[in-house]
């Protein structure tokens, strides 16, 4: 083998220079000649040693011809043109192989029918005399060749253009007479609606006649009636005062029984007790029940003996004693709603939002458990960036806002739920809250008064 390379290299020598003069492509080796070549090396490249491959291309030893020009063609193509000792043993690996287009062109005769760009490649691996102009003339070959299909490829663009151009212009002319057939119909549908529309105007116009005429016979008839109730008044009125002279005759006929002053009084006492009897018959027949309950009896009013929220007011507490809140929870059914946010921004305004909640609703779970009283504590929704997993300690409803519903608002519903007579104390520190469910017969407390009674427990 190194025999064999020595005199490749010294056919190598001999080729690649003329009278001393040294060949050199003066430009980029052409795509398609590079692949020829490419795929010229990697077919040789089984052929050498290890040892006689570049250390960049020895890891591809073992591979196909196929695989070597797909992950080592650029570093082939590289070693090609940078080392002369790899580009000898292939031209000597390509001479050995008996290639008729090789001794062709050691020959200095290349074939007139083969291909230029395979000629092209084995010139630049063989590199024998005047192989720059055989590389050249195959690349501007190369170029006339990929100039030509060009042409043609736009040639036939250029026909399948003129053909869409064509389709298109028949597509517009057929959408043009189809927009104009629609527009004939819009037109006529237009018609056809003003007629409907001249029609429709003038059933309004009847419509509104008929209307005016309804109103005038509403207005007489409005007048009959109203003439119809004074006439009614009027018959009322003399009714009542007949009644009136049958209550005094009747009365007067009562008087004359009591003093037993004549036997007509006593057919007049004969006659009420008849009419007495027909009303106990009557009652018997309609099997009223005994009157139980007096007028008097329904007017809401404070009776005897219980107390209101309002009453509490009226003792000598401060607005901030503790025992003023007690006083409250100990009426009787009391209920207690709890601005939740308020009062725990008002104790500890530091504490995170959910440790706020847990706090309050500890001491609310206590003062509920001593008091006995109903407890609700009611949050502001809107803070909420997530549904809040929070399980109600026991004693006390926990509720939050909906969206677009405010604490305060939710405060005043549950407030105005409950029954008239019903202890409400309302817990906030806010004015508009405090007011509103006062005039809702709550009683509103300060935050700050909670606060102290939970931090007495």
């Amino acid at each position: 083998m190194e025999h064999t390379d020595d005199g490749a290299e010294a056919a190598g020598d001999a080729g690649g220079a003329a009278d001393g003069v040294t060949e050199v492509l003066d430009r980029p080796l052409p795509e398609g000649i590079r692949r020829k070549v490419v795929a010229l090396v990697a077919e040789a490249f089984g052929g050498l040693t290890v040892a006689e491959l570049p250390p960049q291309l020895r890891q591809y030893a073992r591979f196909t011809p196929s695989r070597r020009a797909k992950f080592a063609g650029n570093a082939m193509a590289a070693a090609v043109e940078g080392d002369p000792a790899f580009r000898q043993r292939i031209s000597a690996r390509l001479r050995e192989t008996g290639s008729e287009l090789a001794e062709a062109l050691d020959a200095g005769s290349p074939p007139a029918a083969a291909d230029p760009e395979d000629v092209a490649a084995m010139a630049f691996v063989l590199r024998p005399p005047g192989w720059v102009k055989l590389v050249t003339a195959a690349g501007e070959e190369a170029q006339r060749a990929n100039a030509e299909r060009a042409g043609e490829e736009a040639q036939r663009e250029l026909r399948r253009l003129r053909e869409e151009l064509a389709e298109a212009r028949a597509e517009s002319r057929a959408e043009t007479e189809r927009i104009r057939a629609e527009l004939e119909a819009s037109r006529k549908e237009a018609e056809s609606l003003q007629r409907k529309l001249r029609s429709a105007v003038s059933d309004v116009r009847r419509g509104e006649a008929a209307l005016r005429k309804a109103q005038a016979e509403l207005e007489s008839v409005r007048d009959a009636a109203a003439a119809e109730r004074a006439t009614a008044a009027g018959e009322t009125r003399r009714i009542k005062a007949r009644l009136a002279e049958a209550e005094a005759a009747v009365e007067a006929g009562r008087r004359a029984v009591r003093e037993g002053r004549s036997v007509e009084d006593m057919r007049l006492r004969l006659l009420l007790d008849t009419v007495l009897d027909a009303a106990q018959g009557l009652r018997r027949e309609l099997a009223l029940p005994p009157a139980s309950v007096h007028p008097a009896d329904t007017v809401d009013a404070v009776q005897p003996g219980t107390m209101t929220p309002r009453d509490i007011a009226a003792r000598a507490l401060s607005e901030t004693d503790p025992a003023l809140l007690d006083q409250l929870l100990a009426l009787p059914q009391a209920h207690v709603v709890v601005d939740g946010y308020n009062v725990t921004k008002t104790g500890y305004p530091t504490m995170p939002l959910d440790k706020q909640r847990l706090r309050l609703l500890g001491g609310l779970a206590m003062l509920a458990a001593q008091t006995g009283a109903e407890v609700t504590c009611v949050f502001d929704g809107a803070e909420l960036a997530a549904p809040v997993l929070l399980a109600p300690p026991r004693g006390v409803r926990v509720l939050f806002s909906k969206p677009g519903v405010t604490a305060d608002e939710l405060i005043r519903q549950i407030v105005r739920a409950e029954p008239p007579g019903r202890p409400v104390v309302v817990v906030s520190t806010d004015r508009e809250v405090a007011d509103g469910v006062a005039k809702a017969g709550a009683r509103p407390v300060s935050s700050a008064l909670l606060l102290k009674r939970l931090a007495r427990t």
